[in-house]
């Protein structure tokens, strides 16, 4: 999540002049506010209409290159703490199956855009999951590079072992419109096989499969509802289009979802994400940061699909929340001034 109080900034600021701030993910800029007052606004303190918060990091971004930040990320470790819940209705004479477990990851990055993370699970409970799930055994694993290009594109590669049992390569591409941010383009395309661990033990397949992703979206800032459509191969190669429609609000994304492909019966659900208090961290110097997940969700398969549909996810950060995090019209929306 991303943010931004205002009061801290501004007591930095010149009186009543233009400043521009631009917000950095891994020393990867995402987006700007400009700060420039209204003349002859009858309000004491600044308000959002003082605020311009957009993609565009204007010219002067350029010239800082050589300028020294300060508080800068690299190298710095932040362990955070991922509760895991699962939920399966597929016995008969039980209500759920439910699996609960605690997975930490130490996340840190040593480059511009990269990030390395690898993950430890510790189940904590486990009622009628199979038996690997009550062993300590490793996470997500892997190593990101991040990018933004001209033109308003992001895109981020991601090589390791994913969720879903799966490792391999993994490459997503974000674009928003430069007229109008409220429209995006995204792909995806990854190239994995099937890894699943006993305990510290690691059994790789040697079969690969390609699954990919394209679609467009679009975003409602008038209630920050963000809707999106998407054409998709999947893990056993079944093709199909996603649509789905997800409401954000400060600490928490919920939505809905509905899939159709020619090989399987359609299915849906609904899907959330919260964010776990604290909500403000602080880090002393380079020791490490501990801290719990910025979100935790999970997905309602309504349709009880189990073979269908199925895909991974590259990061343990890697949801409907965080993806909206440096939204402008989002962000703006959020602006703490106090």
């Amino acid at each position: 999540m991303c943010f931004i109080y205002l009061s801290k900034l501004l007591s930095s600021f010149p009186d009543k002049k233009p400043c521009r701030v631009i917000v950095l993910d891994n020393n990867v800029p995402q987006i700007s506010l400009l700060y420039k007052p209204i003349t002859g606004d009858s309000m004491p303190g600044p308000t959002r209409k003082d605020w311009t918060v957009s993609y565009n990091l204007g010219n002067s971004w350029k010239r800082t290159d050589k300028v020294k930040r300060r508080n800068s990320s690299l190298f710095k470790v932040d362990v955070v703490i991922y509760p895991e819940l699962s939920l399966k209705n597929l016995v008969i004479t039980q209500i759920y199956q439910v699996l609960f477990n605690l997975a930490p990851a130490v996340e840190v990055s040593f480059w511009k855009g990269m990030k390395l993370t690898t993950q430890m699970v510790v189940p904590v409970y486990n009622d009628g999951y199979p038996y690997l799930y009550d062993k300590v055994h490793p996470g997500f694993v892997g190593i990101s590079q991040a990018v933004r290009l001209p033109y308003n594109i992001w895109g981020t590669l991601t090589v390791g072992h994913f969720s879903s049992e799966r490792y391999g390569v993994d490459l997503k591409v974000n674009h928003r419109l430069v007229r109008d941010n409220r429209f995006g383009v995204e792909a995806r395309i990854g190239y994995t096989g099937a890894a699943y661990w006993d305990g510290f033990t690691c059994h790789f397949g040697t079969k690969k499969q390609l699954t990919w992703s394209v679609g467009g979206s679009f975003y409602w800032p008038r209630y920050n509802i963000e809707t999106t459509m998407k054409l998709e191969q999947y893990l056993l190669g079944e093709k199909g289009i996603r649509v789905d429609v997800i409401r954000h609000f400060r600490y928490a994304s919920i939505g809905f979802f509905a899939m159709k492909s020619p090989d399987a019966k359609a299915n849906g659900g609904f899907r959330f994400q919260i964010a776990l208090p604290p909500y403000r961290y602080k880090r002393k110097g380079y020791i490490p940061r501990v801290t719990s997940s910025r979100n935790m969700g999970m997905a309602y398969n309504a349709g009880n699909e189990q073979y269908y549909y199925n895909t991974y996810r590259s990061s343990p950060g890697d949801n409907i929340m965080q993806s909206n995090s440096f939204n402008p019209y989002f962000i703006k929306s959020e602006l703490l001034i106090y």
